[in-house]
């Protein structure tokens, strides 16, 4: 029975629940502080360089104005900055820094690929572009993405930039995803180790390196307003493992929270991630910045962990200025935690390098031939062998007549587009603007200048090298039809800001391939896509080499790739589907209405914004080859799978059961050529949610018929579960199968592990 009294006793347990998680919010902050920070009175008046890095930010913030503390707090967006500052050039952000106390001013650039330069907003400067994300992946060579994060952080340096948006380390859930070329595959271990050197090659430089999209930032379509939906065990044990492993590896300065909602709160106000995970489980030190746009609000988003507001200009409003400074005024922030946000930019500038090595003030020469290297070697290291029937490739240079079809191989090779755009050495032979969309401000569909063409004629100077547009796919049969080779480059072109409408590839390239392949059985294609594609034509084609999106040398690196100068090692980084309902989600949730948005708008019509909508990501922590292996799903090829032109041979599995697990065996090349294999070590694991786990894996080049031993040291919390009742991590004590194998797919020595039971916190 409803009686007078209940509503006023309702109303007094909502205040007090609402005053209990205000200070829930606040007590996760200053326990974060504590944890890492000394009291107020350790610190000195005047920092000193041989200080801990905290005992010198504290010092520092101490000599701050409240007026120079609020400024570090949010930065500009130079394009749409009126009036710019005098030493504000056009890139992603700019945040003035305290010259009277050395405190540098923050230049930031988009680098996740190379130093961005999206549409050439500064006319004529270039940069080194590295093939895609997933090409760096499926390397599964680290010491790759050392090398290409410190060529990217100095030219980034070279150029006056400190602060590089870079470390793009969130899962590739979905395949039609928009980032997906960014980011470094499905797996948390792979994507974890390879993030984390290339943060630490960006911050060997002495600037400052981010780790995005902090978290769960895995489509395009309505990523202002989605909510994205996972339990907490699921997504420790995959997205936040991935970025665990790479912040312990590399300690990134910044991290960069996402634009989406998880479990309904914005992912730049969100307490569990910045405060309860990020900051107090994980007790990492350095600063929370926004993405450009991702802010909501001041005091909620202030308590719940964000310490600086990117790009103000995108954003409603100037949340972190004057509003921040009113809402210390009015007792809704503290002044502790408008120190705290300034200490942990500071911190972050200063464990980085750039206080004591600031950057220059003016451009400094770049070594381009030397960094151009580096994006090649990972082209050719990362390109994947998809099929060879018969010994098609490598190919012989005695061929007298080869056809090249499509994708604008006579120029260039293609890049993906977004934030990640580079403008690179050599310019674009091909650029298209796109036709609305939110990525048409900032994107083009964009070709380095790298010609596989031209690549190929320099690789077989005897042969007759022709290229074909490939718009008519009659047109490209009958050039096809007496040539000894003809390679169709493929395209499925993918950017930030929108998802693929599907995984299939565009623009009737599916009926090209067959006319051609119909033509001529020694049809090849090459396939320069973000990710994975359906292949209806692959039984009647000799060979597919993946490119990826390869990068500015890109075209001569297929051309190694396809003459055996180089033997092909890459391994996938990503799953392939034979079908797209074989993925979670075979298609973008909300891509049909915003779609219908995007018609109407270019129609003229009054369209959009399209609603908030959640996403409920059901394959939880089975992310991947774990997802497939969980349904009992063959993809078309599986996680880890790439051919080679030797063959490779394992043996003499031993399985060591002592602190953690330790598991060897043998490789052979037992081939005739030189080459790199890539063996792959899966543990089914996990008490809560049994699911394969990519365990260990290593990289070895090996000549004919030599052999080595690989010993590979197993990561515990991939094997554990995670407990969010303890809370942390567990593994239960008991026989775990496992297996050496070539990729996720295909085991080929077997074994059990006999594990203690082990434990640790968050």
């Amino acid at each position: 029975m409803t009686t007078a009294a209940q509503p006023s006793s309702a109303l007094r347990i909502l205040c007090r629940t609402t005053a209990a998680v205000a200070l829930l919010s606040l007590s996760s902050v200053s326990g974060a502080i504590a944890q890492v920070m000394p009291t107020k009175d350790s610190a000195p008046l005047a920092p000193r360089p041989n200080d801990p890095a905290w005992v010198r930010a504290d010092a520092l913030v101490k000599r701050m104005t409240m007026d120079e503390k609020i400024q570090y707090l949010h930065g500009l967006f130079p394009p749409n900055t009126k009036p710019a500052p005098a030493d504000m050039i056009p890139s992603a952000g700019y945040v003035p820094g305290v010259p009277r106390l050395k405190i540098p001013t923050l230049r930031e650039s988009d680098a996740s690929l190379g130093v961005a330069n999206q549409v050439e907003q500064r006319k004529g400067d270039v940069a080194t572009a590295l093939p895609s994300g997933l090409a760096l992946a499926s390397t599964f060579e680290p010491k790759l993405a050392y090398a290409g994060g410190a060529m990217i952080g100095a030219e980034a340096r070279a150029k006056t930039f400190n602060v590089l948006l870079a470390g793009g380390v969130n899962l590739t859930r979905d395949p039609w995803a928009g980032r997906n070329f960014e980011y470094l595959g499905e797996d948390p271990l792979l994507a974890g180790e390879m993030a984390g050197e290339q943060i630490k090659g960006v911050q060997s430089n002495h600037i400052v390196s981010t780790i995005k999209h902090f978290a769960l930032n895995a489509q395009e379509t309505g990523r202002h307003v989605m909510d994205a939906q996972i339990g907490e065990a699921d997504l420790r044990e995959s997205d936040l493992l991935a970025f665990q492993i790479a912040i312990e590896k590399a300690n990134p300065a910044s991290v960069m929270c996402a634009y989406n909602k998880v479990n309904g709160d914005w992912a730049c106000q969100n307490d569990v991630l910045l405060n309860k995970v990020l900051k107090r489980d994980w007790n990492y030190p350095g600063w929370v910045m926004s993405d450009w746009g991702a802010v909501h609000s001041t005091v909620k988003a202030s308590l719940a962990g964000l310490d600086q507001q990117s790009g103000q200009e995108l954003d409603t409003q100037i949340f972190f200025g004057d509003d921040l400074k009113a809402a210390v005024a009015k007792g809704e922030v503290s002044q502790a935690r408008v120190d705290d946000m300034v200490r942990r930019i500071l911190h972050g500038v200063i464990t980085s390098g750039l206080m004591d090595n600031p950057t220059p003030t003016t451009a400094q020469p770049i070594d381009y031939d030397a960094h151009a290297k580096v994006a090649q070697a990972v082209a050719e290291r990362g390109s994947v062998l998809l099929k060879n029937e018969g010994n098609l490739l490598p190919l012989a240079k005695t061929a007298k007549k080869i056809v090249l079809i499509g994708a604008h191989a006579d120029v260039g090779v293609l890049s993906g587009g977004g934030s990640s755009q580079v403008r690179s050495v050599g310019g674009a032979p091909v650029e298209i603007p796109l036709n609305g969309g939110e990525a048409a401000s900032f994107v083009r569909v964009t070709w380095h200048a790298s010609s596989p063409l031209e690549a190929i004629k320099a690789a077989a100077p005897g042969a007759l090298v022709v290229y074909v547009d490939g718009k008519d796919p009659a047109a490209a049969a009958a050039a096809a039809k007496d040539a000894d080779v003809a390679i169709v480059f493929a395209w499925h072109w993918q950017t930030e800001a929108q998802d693929a409408p599907s995984i299939a590839l565009p623009d009737n390239q599916d009926a090209l391939i067959d006319a051609v392949a119909a033509a001529n059985k020694n049809a090849i294609v090459v396939l320069e896509t973000g990710g994975p594609v359906l292949m209806p034509w692959l039984d009647r084609v000799g060979a597919v080499l993946q490119a990826w999106y390869p990068g500015q040398r890109g075209g001569q690196a297929i051309a190694r790739l396809l003459f055996g100068e180089v033997n092909p090692s890459g391994r996938l980084a990503m799953t392939f589907p034979r079908s797209a309902d074989q993925a979670p989600r075979a298609s973008a949730p909300g891509f049909a209405e915003q779609a219908a948005i995007d018609d109407a708008r270019r129609a003229g019509q009054q369209a959009g914004p399209i609603k908030a909508f959640a996403v409920k990501y059901v394959e939880g922590a089975a992310v991947g080859y774990r997802w497939y292996a969980q349904e009992g799903r063959q993809p078309l090829y599986p996680f880890g799978y790439g051919l080679s032109y030797t063959s490779f041979a394992y043996k003499n599995l031993k399985i060591e059961d002592a602190a953690g697990l330790k598991v060897s065996f043998d490789v052979t090349n037992t081939g005739k050529i030189a080459g790199a294999d890539t063996p792959q070590l899966y543990v089914r694991a996990g008490k809560r949610k049994p699911m394969l786990r990519l365990a260990g894996f290593q990289k070895v080049d090996l000549a004919p018929g030599q052999t080595q031993r690989v010993t590979l040291m197993v990561e515990p919390r991939i094997l554990a579960d995670y407990d969010v009742g303890r809370p942390g991590w567990a593994i239960a004590a008991g026989d775990y199968p496992l297996y050496v194998g070539r990729n996720a797919g295909e085991p080929l020595l077997t074994g059990r592990a006999h594990l203690k039971a082990w434990s640790r916190k968050p």
